[in-house]
């Protein structure tokens, strides 16, 4: 089927990203948007707009019923979820193509499949993505236990089955710690969740998180489009990614995304999908898969020149994929920047009044954003207004370019993070590439103690 109309079923900046694709492919769009949203760019440039609820997201944004209501209101004939709210629900993907709307996503089977962590960590194994090595489940005898520290490598991590928190934890690093260590995770957990089962993992001391992008036809056909870095991050929340990462070869990023193509080729995926793994000394071990666009595509869109959003509506027409494998060029260096309306330095939310706007520009400088002069940021949503990309043929021309666009980025009315990346920029190590999942919250910490 062709796609006509769709609907957005989004906010912000990547509802103007949503948008943008489609009209460069000749599709109307419909912008849903709560009270709050009535003056948002996306609602100002689509062909119609409808309001969907109060401000609060589970009123508006997540409202099934009344999103169904629009898209059937305004006649339009698929939905584009974004990222975020409704994106990785599979009831609503169900309900839209129950509806006979095309749900510019992945199959509801395969959302639900990859939205269930033990199922995810299940399924991926069988199709042959690597895991943390480890016990299948819990580990009571102290024999048993030898043999899966041993086969996965020392030091291992035994970790309580009901908990969090840290406790129940405990890292060994030797065979004769390993009787004692146990014995005692099991006592904290037992005390802290009244449960004392414990399970073994190799223990990922300081890794690097590295993403594959993916792609499908949903047909059996498959292809990956590189990798992504996005280690800097604090409170797991990712501030800065960039693409290629630092410390993998082109042999390295061929052989896992191959292995990702082809899991994803054999599960009949439909649609864009990244698969995240931790990394450490040359080995990849998977954590989840996201069954939808992510937040930072923009970087593998500038290494590869694909269009991600083109290419998940062309998907959900049915359409072949648009390239094969070896069509795939990575040429260059991207690095994103996530704006957001935080305090640099406490990341306390600044919603307000954007008093003065002025993007970056230049050769190879991309920023979505939805925000303009007089724009009223709103409390309600989460604090990204922003994105700044560049692209350069060196991963040292990109960071100058990037330190460039910083300096020309100006928005005033509240405070945003710019401050941050700027100060990042200038780091030795993250000149370097050297750094991992933990290097930005110790940075923050000793920046914090001058």
């Amino acid at each position: 089927m062709a796609i006509e109309k769709l609907l957005i079923a989004n906010r912000g900046e990547i509802a103007l990203r949503i948008h943008r694709a489609c009209h460069e492919m000749g599709i109307k769009t419909v912008a849903v948007h709560s009270t709050a949203d009535a003056d948002a760019m996306h609602v100002r440039l689509a062909d119609e707009a409808i309001c969907i609820g109060p401000p609060a997201a589970k009123d508006s944004y997540l409202n099934i019923a009344a999103i169904i209501s629009a898209a059937e209101i305004s006649g339009a004939d698929a939905i584009h979820p974004g990222y975020g709210f409704l994106s990785e629900n599979a009831k609503f993907a169900e309900i839209v193509e129950a509806h006979g709307l095309a749900f510019v996503g992945p199959k509801p089977e395969h959302i639900r499949t990859m939205g269930d962590k033990i199922e995810a960590k299940r399924t991926a194994g069988a199709l042959g993505l690597p895991l943390v090595p480890g016990s299948d489940g819990a580990v009571s005898d102290v024999e048993e236990a030898r043999a899966i520290a041993d086969a996965a490598g020392y030091p291992v991590i035994i970790k309580a089955a009901s908990g969090g928190g840290g406790r129940g934890m405990k890292v060994c690093t030797s065979p004769d710690q390993l009787e004692t260590l146990m014995q005692q995770a099991g006592s904290e957990a037992k005390a802290a969740f009244g449960d004392a089962t414990v399970y073994i993992e190799k223990y990922l001391g300081n890794p690097r998180h590295i993403e594959i992008q993916v792609f499908g036809d949903g047909n059996g056909n498959a292809i990956h489009l590189g990798e992504r870095d996005c280690s800097l991050q604090r409170r797991h929340q990712k501030v800065l990614e960039e693409a290629p990462s630092p410390v993998l070869s082109q042999a390295e990023r061929e052989r896992i995304g191959g292995i990702c193509a082809k899991a994803m080729a054999d599960m009949g995926y439909r649609g864009a999908g990244t698969i995240e793994f931790l990394w450490e000394n040359g080995e990849f071990y998977f954590i989840e898969m996201n069954t939808r666009l992510q937040v930072e595509h923009p970087v593998t869109e500038m290494i590869t020149g694909l269009d991600l959003v083109r290419e998940q509506i062309r998907v959900a027409e049915g359409k072949p994929l648009s390239v094969n494998q070896e069509d795939i060029r990575f040429t260059g260096h991207a690095i994103e920047c996530r704006i957001n309306a935080e305090d640099p330095k406490t990341f306390a939310p600044s919603p307000g009044t954007v008093t003065s706007y002025h993007v970056p520009g230049g050769m190879h400088v991309r920023v979505d954003s939805g925000l303009y002069q007089g724009y009223k940021v709103p409390p309600y949503y989460d604090s990204m207004i922003g994105k700044l990309i560049v692209y350069g043929r060196t991963r040292e021309g990109a960071i100058m370019r990037l330190r460039r666009a910083l300096e020309e980025y100006v928005i005033e009315g509240m405070k945003t993070t710019i401050p941050l990346h700027q100060a990042l920029l200038k780091d030795p190590e993250f000149i370097n590439g050297d750094y991992t999942i933990k290097w930005l919250e110790e940075w923050l910490a000793r920046e914090d103690g001058q």
